[in-house]
C-alpha cells in the first residue's frame, strides 16, 4: 500500500505508514467536513459506524454533538414514555428512554474511548466516570467519584493531540480520512 503522504511502499495489512506513521484505517473518506470539521449529523453517524472502534481517535466535535444527541433524544424519548405511561415517576425511567440508553451504551464508550486516544489517554480512564452516572441517578457515594466525572469531562474538553501519538494519526488530519478496516 503506497503512503498518501510520503509516497512510501508498506505492506498491504499495515495499519500506519512505517516512514511517517500515516494511518490508513482511521475514517472513511467524507467522514468530516473540510478541515476536518465535524457536523451535527456526521457524528452521530460517526458514532454508530464506529460503534466498536475502542483502538482509534475521535476529535472534540464528534464526542461533543453526539453527546448532545444523546441528551436531547434522551429527553425526548422521556417525554413518548410520559406521553403513553411507560414513564416510572419513581424510578425516573422510561421504557422507550431506557431501550434508548442501551443502545447507545457500547457507541458512547467506544467514543469516550477514543476522545480519551485523542489526548493520549487510554480508554479504561472512563471508569472514572461512574461518579456521573451514580450522581445523575440520585445515587451519591461521595466526593472522589464526583471529582472523577469532572476530570473526565475536562479531559473531553481538551484540544487533540497534534500529529500522531500511540492511539494513530490525529482524526482531523487530512490523510488520515482513509477506508476504515476493523482488525
Amino acid at each position: 500500500m503506497k503512503c498518501p503522504r510520503c509516497d512510501n511502499d508498506n505492506p498491504e495489512d499495515a495499519r500506519f505508514c512505517g516512514v511517517c506513521g500515516t494511518s490508513f484505517g482511521a475514517y472513511t473518506a467524507g467522514d468530516t467536513t473540510s478541515h476536518g470539521r465535524v457536523s451535527f449529523p456526521d457524528a452521530i453517524r460517526l458514532g454508530f459506524q464506529h460503534c466498536f472502534d475502542f483502538r482509534s481517535r475521535s476529535t472534540r466535535a464528534e464526542y461533543w454533538w453526539f453527546s448532545l444527541f444523546a441528551i436531547l433524544a434522551s429527553v425526548i424519548l422521556s417525554v413518548v414514555d410520559m406521553m403513553i405511561g411507560t414513564y416510572d415517576w419513581e424510578t425516573g425511567n422510561g421504557l422507550i428512554s431506557g431501550l434508548f440508553g442501551l443502545g447507545i451504551l457500547i457507541p458512547g464508550l467506544a467514543l469516550g474511548a477514543r476522545r480519551l486516544h485523542d489526548i493520549n489517554r487510554t480508554g479504561w480512564w472512563q471508569l472514572m466516570g461512574i461518579g456521573l452516572i451514580l450522581v445523575s441517578t440520585g445515587y451519591w457515594l461521595g466526593i472522589p467519584l464526583f471529582i472523577g466525572s469532572i476530570v473526565l469531562i475536562v479531559w473531553a474538553i481538551k484540544p487533540s493531540d497534534e500529529g500522531t501519538n500511540k492511539h494513530g494519526p490525529a482524526p482531523r488530519h487530512p490523510t488520515s480520512q482513509q477506508p476504515y478496516k476493523p482488525s
